[in-house]
């Protein structure tokens, strides 16, 4: 299926690994362009391979207002236009709420809920400009779901779920949709992470298993970073002009709302 992509532009924030890599590989592979940032530049460059007519890669630390101008800047100058952003750049903070601090809660909201405004308002003159302008936020599947164990990020998760329908309520008349890819467990740098400093007899494949049994995943494994960037895609495509303010979870069923 041609999903309307090709030729348009998009900027994917948090591009240098997991589900930000997949989405700027994916669109590139439909033929648009692409603006990419993560604060690691050199690495960014390294997964992407060098700029060129379709490509661009910018360090940029999203909670910068002035760089994230710059980079929508340079989207424009390069490509003639924006139609899209993807809003990934995150992480979580595995602590309860008795033992983070205020500075961790207010950095969690910042990184959550700022960044996207950031990205937003230096973009929304070139969204407004597109005849199918968009923006997805990724997001998890812990903005309904909290977990005692990761306190602010749930709470910032939530803040920024709720963000994005008043960004699609806001935006829709001027013709920008704002949706949600809801995630749960993604196969990424994070969890190996984890398993390594977690040690133990169990090869990645069999710890990652036990934990997608513990967390109750009827599909009984762990997502692909690929798996999470076509639902972007999709969203982000014409072919879904008619979509804004919904959540789409990528997350092998665990959600247990309705």
């Amino acid at each position: 299926m041609d999903l309307g992509l090709k030729e348009r532009a998009y900027l994917v924030t948090g591009a240098s690994s997991g589900v930000g890599l997949a989405t700027a590989r994916l669109l590139l592979a439909e033929g648009c362009c692409v603006a990419a940032c993560a604060r690691d530049g050199d690495r960014l460059a390294q997964v992407l391979g060098p700029d060129g007519d379709r490509l661009i890669t910018v360090a940029a630390d999203v909670l910068d207002p002035e760089a994230v101008a710059r980079l929508t800047a340079a989207a424009d100058r390069r490509f003639g236009r924006l139609d899209g952003l993807v809003n990934n750049a995150g992480g979580s903070l595995m602590a309860p709420w008795t033992s983070t601090s205020r500075e961790q809660w207010r950095n969690e909201l910042e990184l959550k809920v700022f960044s996207v405004l950031n990205t937003v308002e230096a973009a929304l003159p070139l969204l407004t400009a597109s005849d199918a302008g968009a923006v997805v936020n990724v997001n998890a599947i812990l903005a309904r779901q909290p977990e005692p164990r990761l306190a602010a990020t749930s709470a910032a998760r939530a803040a920024l779920l709720n963000l994005t329908r008043t960004l699609a309520a806001d935006l829709g008349p001027q013709g920008v949709r704002a949706n949600s890819v809801c995630l749960g467990l993604i196969d990424t740098g994070q969890w190996r992470r984890r398993h390594e400093s977690a040690g133990g007899p169990l090869d990645y494949e069999q710890w990652s298993a036990q934990l997608a049994a513990d967390r109750g995943i009827p599909l009984g494994r762990l997502g692909t970073a690929e798996e999470v960037a076509f639902p972007i895609a999709s969203l982000l495509s014409p072919r879904s002009a008619y979509i804004t303010g919904a959540t789409v979870d990528v997350g092998g069923g665990v959600g247990r709302y309705v």
